[in-house]
């Protein structure tokens, strides 16, 4: 199954020719085999399209995603090179060999990497394999965002006030950005996904923002140039699912609302958008269409606008043209395969439906799974998937992810886990469905932001559709309370505790019958025995006292009341649970144990807490504190800059160097005065969370 690369080889090719409006000649193509030239979630979403229409796939992976989940669902992989995307996935010479030597007609992109990469579309096309999005002068034109705005005002289409010249010098870019005033936003000509965007509150933040931009840029797109806008606060970010094919015709499939952000990134997507007219609806819709036809765009595309939150009007923003990663919400509204359109229409076939054949029903969510830390800034992270358990997937919930239990989250690439997409009758019954699934998405071994999505979801706004893309900063303190763990909670940490002991003592939580003599934990006939055991929570640490009795657990937590106390296991939606009776309140709860740590997972989410040993079991793993003197990794990167060497003084909020994290930048400065003493890890080493790069005198 997998192949080196090596030489390409000629493929046999099936034509046919039509002749669409204006004497333009459409050449029907039969693709049979697929190439998808992505990882994860999005390349297993485009094979299960293919595979449902007889269609052969080939992936391409790098070192890190041999052993991926998407690999082993094609039918060929061929592995392109080393774990850095600018040495495998955005490699397009190499994906296009593999291509033409595997006899694939055609190539997906899926988004991001090459989807919207100009001269792979025109390398596609001159080596007669079909690239399944827009033709590349479309690409071109909507992916320089100055072009596009040009384009789009003479189409029609309401633009928003900005700088979109080519002078990219410092000076001119600072006398635009005071013509326009402050705020302000800076973002990258060819950006997308939130790179390359910062927003410049003040002029004395401008030179800054419009350097990191221009460097994250620079990374991300090969291309540092930017563009200024004036920065609308709060607005709703509301986008239009188009489709065009060959003939000309272009239809709409309604809006989605992306509205609620961090980093500038979309967390939650929900369609149609919440609180429009009909009327509205179908302004937006048309304005698209008229933005795709005015680049003679074929496919899928998303032209995004802003759309204001009081009088409801709206400019363009971008368009994005590819997929879009929250695609799914418009086919659980629509009832179509979106991915099934574009081979259809790459290959030369008309659009299935018309615009009066395309309804609209009930209400969809998407949510975004992320490895990451929504309270520490939403800092993302990285590491094994130790425990992972989904909802089952049905006709109102879908699973889309690439990952399985025990893969890893890498470092080298976007930390998404997977999207959790739902349908109801109307918001709110998908609104509660998509909280319930939520708590019905475990994971543990890894931090994520699945608590953080069951806060957002219940938050009295968003319940009333009160969104816009500052909702998270307005709402901080709502969002991210002080939360008091219930000793309910602790006393079930500290029973899965003791019963996961039993069963490593030798005892079958599996069987229907546990007697005492099966390698009951400290057991003795006749015999009570009181037992501490400390648990660490957050911050926190509580001592449970747990007494074992014939009939059960009498315990207390801190030195409360003592509660008597039952537990069993149990199998509930196909899974076991654990079933606590706790003075007389039965409640069920799934608990996942590793090593010493102890996740509990319930209708509120993932508590997780550690058990903190004895002493003299315990090992240091560090010799003395970590404070203000030294500079650590925020969360698993790549070290891209040092800014400093020993011997240099730095003051406090210096920037000290730039950490390079699923493909963002991240610059760290130094929390005090002081002087540099060492740096243990060269520019460009992979570091871990929390170790030291930076320690001063």
């Amino acid at each position: 199954m997998f192949h080196k690369l090596q030489t390409a080889a000629a493929c046999s090719r099936h034509y046919a020719t039509a002749w669409a409006g204006a004497g333009k000649k459409v050449v029907h193509r039969q693709i049979n085999k697929l190439l998808i030239a992505n990882r994860g979630e999005i390349a297993c979403r485009v094979m299960r399209t293919a595979n449902r229409l007889g269609i052969r796939t080939v992936a391409v992976f790098s070192d890190a995603d041999e052993k991926s989940l998407f690999v082993k669902q094609a039918n060929e992989a061929y592995n392109i090179g080393p774990a850095a995307s600018q040495q495998s996935y955005l490699r397009g010479d190499k994906i296009l060999a593999v291509a033409k030597r595997a006899g694939c007609q055609a190539i997906h992109p899926g988004y991001g990497f090459l989807s919207e990469n100009v001269e792979f579309a025109e390398l596609c096309q001159q080596e007669d394999v079909t690239f399944i999005g827009p033709p590349a002068s479309a690409i071109r034109d909507m992916g320089i965002k100055s072009t596009s705005k040009h384009i789009m005002s003479a189409a029609g289409v309401p633009i928003i006030n900005g700088y979109h010249g080519e002078d990219q010098s410092d000076e001119r870019l600072m006398q635009e950005a005071q013509k326009i005033g402050f705020p302000l936003m800076i973002k990258a000509v060819r950006g997308g996904g939130g790179k390359g965007m910062r927003i410049a509150e003040t002029e004395a933040d401008f030179m800054p923002m419009l350097q990191s931009a221009r460097t994250e840029s620079e990374k991300a797109f090969g291309d540092s140039a930017m563009l200024l806008e004036r920065y609308v606060r709060s607005p709703r970010h509301v986008e239009v699912q188009v489709f065009a094919d060959h003939y000309g015709n272009a239809v709409y499939l309604y809006e989605r609302d992306c509205s609620v952000q961090r980093r500038h990134q979309k967390i939650i997507e929900e369609a149609p958008a919440p609180g429009l007219s009909e009327e509205l609806r179908k302004q937006l819709g048309e304005a698209a269409v008229r933005a795709a036809k005015a680049v003679n765009y074929v496919g899928a595309g998303t032209v995004e606008f802003i759309l204001d939150k009081e009088d409801l009007s709206f400019h363009f923003m971008e368009m994005n043209t590819r997929l879009q990663v929250e695609h799914p919400i418009t086919e659980m509204i629509t009832g179509t395969d979106l991915v099934e359109w574009q081979i259809k229409v790459a290959s030369g076939e008309p659009l299935p439906l018309t615009q009066e054949d395309i309804v609209k029903r009930g209400h969809a969510f998407e949510a975004r799974i992320y490895a990451e830390d929504p309270a520490g800034g939403f800092l993302p992270g990285a590491g094994p998937l130790d425990y992972l358990s989904t909802p089952e997937s049905s006709s109102t919930t879908r699973v889309e992810t690439g990952v399985r239990q025990g893969d890893e989250v890498s470092i080298h690439y976007d930390p998404m886990i997977a999207k959790l997409v739902v349908w109801g009758e109307t918001r709110a019954s998908s609104l509660q469905l998509l909280i319930e699934q939520l708590t019905n998405y475990q994971i543990a071994g890894l931090q994520t932001n699945i608590n953080f999505l069951i806060d957002l979801a219940r938050h009295d706004h968003f319940q009333a559709a009160d969104v816009h893309t500052g909702f998270i900063d307005q709402h901080m303190a709502t969002l991210f309370p002080k939360k008091v763990v219930p000793p309910t909670k602790v006393v079930q940490m500290a029973l899965a505790h003791t019963l996961n002991e039993r069963v490593q003592g030798g005892a079958s939580l599996g069987s229907k019958t546990c007697s005492p003599f099966d390698g009951e934990y400290n057991f003795r006939p006749n015999y009570s025995l009181t037992r501490p055991i400390k648990i660490k929570v957050g911050e926190t640490e509580h001592t449970v006292d747990v007494e074992t009795n014939a009939t059960g657990y009498l315990v207390r937590v801190d030195g409360g009341e003592w509660m008597k106390v039952s537990v069993r296991r149990k199998s509930h939606n196909n899974r076991f649970v654990l079933e606590t009776n706790i003075d007389g309140h039965v409640s069920c709860f799934n608990a996942v144990i590793s090593g010493e740590n102890v996740a509990l997972f319930d209708e509120n989410g993932m508590i997780g807490g550690e058990i903190v040993q004895p002493r003299f079991l315990s090992t240091e793993s560090s010799v003395g504190g970590i404070d203000a003197s030294s500079v650590m990794a925020p969360m698993p990167g790549v070290l891209d800059k040092l800014l400093v060497k020993p011997g240099d003084t730095v003051k406090v909020g210096t920037p000290v160097a730039v950490l390079i994290a699923m493909k963002m930048e991240h610059v760290l400065k130094a929390a005090k005065d002081g002087v540099v003493k060492a740096i243990p890890n060269a520019e460009g080493s992979n570091v871990r969370k929390g170790a030291i790069l930076i320690s001063f005198e």
